[in-house]
């Protein structure tokens, strides 16, 4: 298994299994299926709403030898709700007891994005913190007590643009350690991968096969495939290999980790299968220059006429 590497020499797998979109009674299987596959990282949050079968599947892969916690990398996220310094570290001990773990490996803030304490998703003004109730420097200073107190080894960020990594790093004591974000053929992100990569931030691309199951409600209309896109199958058929092989080889040719979901066994085993799969200066430009740009997670449920945030605090101009 390829891996990019942490300031301190720990290794992270670069193909893990997303579990954004598992539902409960198919997540369990599906992060069994991945060990036994040979995934050793796993991504979770505490808003996929499912970390407590995770924590089941873990347990069992661990308490019958398929698997050693040392072996396994764990990836959570901090969710918008537990953004008060005071609510960080209680919001990681409550993820760590539904994993049944004693550590993450890293944990995110998941959006730049704050909630009121309780609060799924914000439907009034009076649900969100501004900048100004909760600065992320506050935020941060929590997640740099998770990493004091052993709750996690690494700490960094989701869907966070150059802006906002520099406020965070103008005054942090742990600098981020990775940036988790949208990557793909469609929404390739050069300038925010090339600061992360400048700055000692290691990039995860999530969505990589273009998130195509995602719920209804945050989906638009005549949305594009990259799956389905001509480019895609062309390199596919070429290499004897399948569509969502070729996307997951297209970060990894970039050094960036990719964290494809699938509850289906034979495409769990097939997606870490990519790792095996070379591709060629040609292939990459052709992906490269695909001609179409396109952000499937696009982050409009948290702004809007209620929200303090618009789209300018999550992204830069692609």
């Amino acid at each position: 298994m390829k891996t990019l590497e942490f300031k301190n020499g720990d290794k992270l797998p670069m193909i893990g299994l997303g579990t954004w979109k598992s539902k409960p009674g198919e997540v369990y299987q599906a992060v069994l299926w991945a060990i036994e596959a040979g995934y050793r990282h796993i991504d979770c949050a505490a808003i996929y709403d499912n970390e407590k079968e995770v924590g089941k599947a873990l347990d069992y892969a661990m308490k019958n030898n398929m698997v050693k916690r040392e072996e396994l990398f764990i990836t959570s996220k901090l969710w918008n709700s537990s953004h008060r310094l005071e609510d960080v570290q209680p919001a990681l001990s409550k993820t760590l007891i539904d994993l049944r773990l004693d550590y993450v490996d890293l944990y995110l803030i998941h959006w730049p994005v704050s909630f009121k304490p309780g609060v799924g998703f914000a439907q009034t003004r009076e649900e969100f913190y501004t900048y100004g109730d909760v600065p992320l420097s506050q935020t941060w200073q929590g997640m740099e007590q998770c990493v004091d107190t052993g709750l996690t080894r690494h700490i960094g960020v989701s869907n966070f643009n150059i802006s906002k990594l520099k406020e965070i790093m103008e005054s942090a004591r742990i600098a981020p350690e990775m940036n988790q974000i949208e990557l793909h053929p469609f929404l390739q992100q050069d300038n925010l991968v090339n600061f992360c990569k400048a700055n000692g931030i290691l990039v995860t691309a999530y969505s990589p096969l273009g998130s195509s199951d995602r719920a209804a409600s945050i989906k638009k209309a005549n949305e594009p495939s990259l799956l389905d896109h001509p480019f895609v199958k062309q390199i596919a058929e070429e290499k004897g290999a399948t569509p969502a092989q070729v996307l997951i080889a297209f970060s990894l040719h970039r050094e960036i980790a990719v964290i494809p979901k699938s509850v289906n066994k034979e495409r769990i085993a097939q997606n870490l299968e990519a790792m095996q799969l070379s591709l060629d200066d040609k292939e990459m430009s052709t992906l490269s220059n695909i001609g179409l740009t396109y952000r499937f997670v696009d982050g409009s449920f948290f702004t809007g006429p209620i929200s303090p945030y618009s789209l300018a605090d999550l992204w830069e101009t692609v």
